[in-house]
């Protein structure tokens, strides 16, 4: 292999940790795991792995580790893995585990940060996978502000059963629909076993893969790195030429804070409007502009989701998944019609040292038809963004709804307070929400819970009972990007910080018009003010151990959901 001589800046990290005759202990170790003279005397990079065996998401990026070390090592950096933990999504829904999905991101970005801080490591690539492995990497970048690559691990291959292409998602819809007598148990199990035939991550527009092509957009990624599949050779590809990315970045001083800005955070959120991903989307955005030191809030997000069309057709809202975007050219598809149309900043900087529209316009796009899965903004899908940002007396911070995932604007209905998930689920699973109800789920806020978990269980049970259409849900948690349907999440403030879904009561009516951006708790005003000064705060659920820790930290989910105590300096 030809390694690439360069001049590397004096000021590396690494230079005052393993450089001179007072640091021959530091270097006494790293003999011992088999550097030599030369590759401790070039710049150290770290390779930051998110890996796990429990689930599939994460079973193999280990396997991508010695690629990106390669890309590296011809780029002129020693390469050295370091792990970061996985809670997988999937496997922890719909229980008490779920309450520590979102808690990892934040562990995961003050790991590296430990890792890369201790081990005076000049700059990163992370390898993630699962949902929140992708923002927590993300997040550390910006933090760390080292020259930084992110690189996913990749999508599952879709599932097939007959004719019918399977994700995830179908599993979830399957067992409400089992549950409201629409199908068998043997159908059920059917459908089980051929959802998800691969190792990576589900294989829809869920939240890992909207992370994923939002790093493209955010020019923490190799444009087109997001797409193919976990299985595919182009994963190898990628990884390694992400670890020679790392090496231009060194040589040059580009840091993760000289991308990731205002400008930068515009894009991602244009792409993830036009493409109707994850509402955990939004929340990811708003951690990742606090850990970089950046202004960008919800009501940023609520302008650009009012003029950006929703082009892209994929599951859940849609048709398609990963694979069959990666087919017809990929993120780089939807980012170059929409510059082409005016929406993107093109001259934000990417990890390649060169402006997104320069990189746009050396990408080299498949000769295929595209249009069943990517629109011209010109005829979109819906005119504007897949996810809307709604106030009103129920939301006074904000709250998100996945417009794309749903035909309804407006909603009008009965309200059904629960204090849990269990007893929302119960109460579907005995039949007792009928349309015109308005399920809301309280005190599964960040604080709340805490750690905010995600309603799938309970929303997928609501549209398998084919209530989809005839029933919202109101909630201070999260939702998965595999839900759809009239699902308002986010609420803020949060009902354990004194918000006023605390107060809502059997019976009463809630408004939501997306149309308008409102989501409001039809009672009289005085009746409201009432209600809210009676109002008594609930004991912590959480009063020892990790989750009581994140408790007594995390901030309002309209401000990213964040643990540390400020932005970057």
């Amino acid at each position: 292999m030809t390694v690439e001589v360069r001049k590397w800046p004096s000021s590396l990290p690494s230079r005052s940790r393993y450089h001179g005759l007072f640091n021959a202990s530091h270097r006494a170790f790293l003999r011992s795991v088999g550097l030599s003279d030369e590759e401790i005397e070039r710049p150290l990079g770290c390779v930051v792995v998110s890996w796990s065996e429990a689930g599939p998401c994460n079973y193999h990026t280990l396997g991508l580790v010695q690629h990106v070390k390669e890309g590296m090592e011809a780029a002129g950096v020693t390469g050295l893995a370091v792990p970061t933990l996985v809670v997988n999504d999937n496997i922890s829904m719909g229980t008490d585990g779920m309450r520590y999905s979102l808690v990892s991101r934040d562990l995961i970005a003050d790991t590296v940060e430990a890792q890369v801080q201790a081990h005076a490591f000049d700059g990163l690539v992370g390898i993630g996978g699962c949902d929140k492995t992708q923002p927590g990497i993300m997040m550390a970048m910006v933090r760390l502000n080292l020259p930084s690559v992110y690189v996913y691990g990749g999508s599952a291959e879709p599932g097939h059963l007959g004719e019918r292409k399977l994700t995830i998602e179908d599993v979830y819809e399957s067992i409400g629909a089992y549950l409201s007598g629409k199908i068998s148990e043997d159908e059920l199990a059917e459908i089980e076993r051929h959802a998800h035939p691969t190792v990576g991550t589900c294989a829809g527009l869920f939240t890992a893969n909207t992370m994923a092509s939002i790093s493209e957009a955010l020019g923490l990624a190799l444009l087109g790195s997001s797409t193919p599949v976990a299985t595919s050779s182009r994963r190898a590809m990628y990884c390694y030429l992400s670890g020679k990315a790392l090496g231009h970045l060194i040589e040059t001083g580009i840091k993760a804070r000289d991308i990731v800005t205002y400008d930068a955070l515009y894009n991602a959120t244009v792409l993830l409007m036009a493409m109707g991903g994850s509402t955990n989307g939004i929340l990811h955005l708003l951690a990742i502009a606090h850990e970089a030191g950046v202004s960008f809030t919800l009501r940023d997000i609520d302008e650009i989701s009012r003029k950006v069309p929703y082009v892209v057709s994929m599951r859940p809202a849609g048709l398609y998944v990963m694979a069959d975007l990666d087919a017809v050219g990929g993120v780089p598809l939807v980012l170059k019609k929409l510059l082409e149309r005016g929406y993107l900043r093109g001259e934000a900087l990417t990890v390649t040292g060169k402006s997104l529209a320069e990189s746009l316009r050396e990408y080299r796009f498949p000769n295929v038809p595209h249009e069943h899965v990517v629109k011209d903004p010109a005829n979109p899908i819906k005119p504007t963004g897949g996810i809307r940002i709604l106030w009103g007396s129920l939301a006074p911070e904000g709250a998100v709804l996945k417009v794309a995932a749903t035909g309804i604007e407006r909603f009008e209905g009965r309200a059904r307070p629960f204090d849990d998930e269990d007893s929302a689920f119960e109460a579907i699973r005995r039949n007792e929400i009928q349309p015109g109800d308005v399920v809301v789920i309280r005190y599964v806020g960040p604080k709340g819970a805490p750690g905010m978990p995600e309603m799938l269980r309970v929303t997928a049970a609501i549209v398998g009972a084919g209530l989809g259409e005839s029933v919202a849900m109101v909630t201070d948690g999260r939702f998965s990007g595999a839900t759809r349907g009239m699902m308002v999440g986010h609420v803020a403030p949060e009902a354990a910080a004194g918000g006023p879904i605390a107060v809502v009561e059997e019976g009463d009516r809630i408004l939501i018009d997306a149309r308008e951006g409102r989501i409001e708790l039809l009672v009289d005003k005085a009746e409201l003010e009432r209600r809210m000064r009676e109002l008594r705060p609930r004991p912590p659920k959480a009063r020892t151990g990790l989750l009581a820790k994140y408790a007594a930290l995390v901030q309002s989910a309209s401000r990213g959901a964040v643990t540390s105590p400020g932005p970057a300096g």
